[in-house]
């Protein structure tokens, strides 16, 4: 499953700006107030070749003991649901508080990994400021950090990393297909549809999947888990934390799918929000099957198919290279195709090509079409391989790899995939020097 770091701690100790380091980010309001972060957020950071979702635990008002204490267990039990590591923030500049006393006494409990960040660190005369905080008793080491200008942080990412697994540590053996989309989409319905069941809840009322829900399923002769998940909706508000750590969920379940079944409204068409899951789904290097769910209730002609696809092709640019299933859960129209669509969409992520055979085809087609010259330099492509990653990445190596500009990154991308089948699979291209 996709690792977790969730980061915790008193009001102003710099959480969102520990946040915004990690994520490479703006998204979390860093402001010297109490309580400012209202808004719970989530993002995926990356480092030496890890990714991981970041959480920040914001909204904590510092409303005397008992308050304070509710919002502490509030925080930390959703720890305890989400986090596969915990950092633990703490205030150099200020010291030892009761408060932080508390936070440790609750973080004692959960089984995760636990590290304790003394922020407001900004220079290495300042680091004996961290001696106090080894009373809090939870671990070896204590990483003083400056969340605001980077200091110290690059240990704390090494510290991380040794505890996060790699892509192939982390491989499954069964095919995982996610279905992901908008709240109140058809996702529950669609897996009801498929398993023959009840087991997913099916509503009218927006956001009534809160967990996701894996199931083991047989399927044209694959064993699969189906995973259903809680709606996912980009924006800087939830209607509670109930339905934000749901989202938090989403992005762990595409992150450890293989596949993901994106299910958009008909009647709605591709939205921005439609688009952000996508964007989620490709970043994260994952297979992708479009369904347009609810045909059934459109009015449509002989061409409403193939126009509809060439708008959605034109949103998704520049990777459109997708299956799209027209689909509708109360007919079953199309959904075991989709289905089967998906499983051979996996197969395409896990294809390999020979090196030989990738320059047997491709340096031809380079040779007729080389790339524009650049400041008076030919670039010249002479070698390409594909790297041993779980998704397809192919190495071009050539004298001048920083002179490759996007179109003609996407002209090698579109023929990759004329002379290869990589239909719902994001294709990375790396430019080395030869």
């Amino acid at each position: 499953m996709s690792y977790t770091v969730v980061i915790v701690g008193r009001p102003n100790v710099g959480k969102s700006s520990l946040y915004n380091r990690l994520t490479g980010t703006e998204d979390a309001i860093v402001e010297p107030t109490s309580g400012v972060t209202r808004d719970r957020k989530y993002g995926v950071a990356e480092w030496a070749g890890k990714s991981f979702v970041v959480v920040d635990t914001g909204g904590i008002d510092d409303e005397g003991e008992n308050g304070f204490e509710r919002e502490i267990n509030f925080q930390v039990g959703l720890a305890m649901d989400e986090a596969s590591m915990v950092l633990f923030v703490v205030d150099g500049k200020e010291g030892l508080s009761s408060g932080d006393q508390l936070v440790a006494k609750r973080l004692r409990k959960l089984k995760c990994k636990i590290i304790v960040v003394c922020n407001k660190v900004d220079t290495s005369d300042k680091e004996g400021w961290i001696n106090e905080f080894y009373q809090l008793g939870l671990g070896d080491e204590i990483f003083p950090i400056s969340a605001v200008n980077g200091y110290g942080t690059g240990d704390l990412l090494e510290a991380m990393i040794t505890e996060i697994p790699s892509e192939e540590e982390d491989e499954s053996m069964l095919t995982r297909v996610a279905i992901v989309g908008r709240p109140n989409v058809g996702k529950s319905s669609l897996l009801n549809t498929l398993t023959d069941s009840r087991r997913s809840i099916v509503s009218e009322v927006a956001g009534t999947t809160r967990d996701s829900v894996d199931m083991t399923y047989n399927a044209f002769g694959n064993e699969v888990v189906l995973v259903d998940t809680a709606g996912l909706r980009k924006g800087k508000s939830y209607d509670d934390d109930i339905e934000f750590y749901g989202s938090i969920r989403t992005i762990k379940a595409i992150r450890s799918s293989d596949v993901c079944l994106l299910l958009i409204d008909a009647e709605e068409g591709l939205t921005r929000g439609d688009l952000a899951i996508f964007r989620e789904i490709t970043e994260a290097n994952k297979g992708v099957v479009m369904l347009v769910n609810k045909w059934d209730l459109m009015e449509k002609d002989d061409k409403s198919v193939t126009t509809y696809t060439k708008a959605l092709k034109e949103k998704l640019q520049p990777f459109s290279d997708i299956p799209i299933f027209f689909t509708s859960n109360v007919t079953r129209q199309r959904i075991l195709k989709a289905l089967e669509r998906a499983i051979e969409v996996a197969e395409n992520r896990k294809r390999k090509i020979a090196t030989s055979e990738l320059n047997e085809i491709m340096l031809p087609l380079i040779e007729n079409n080389p790339p524009p010259v650049y400041k008076g330099k030919d670039i010249k492509i002479k070698y390409i391989t594909q790297l041993p990653t779980r998704s397809p990445a192919i190495a071009f190596f050539c004298n001048t790899p920083q002179y490759v500009k996007a179109p003609y990154m996407r002209f090698l991308e579109n023929k990759l995939r004329d002379n290869w089948d990589f239909s719902g699979i994001p294709v990375r291209l790396y430019f080395r020097q030869k």
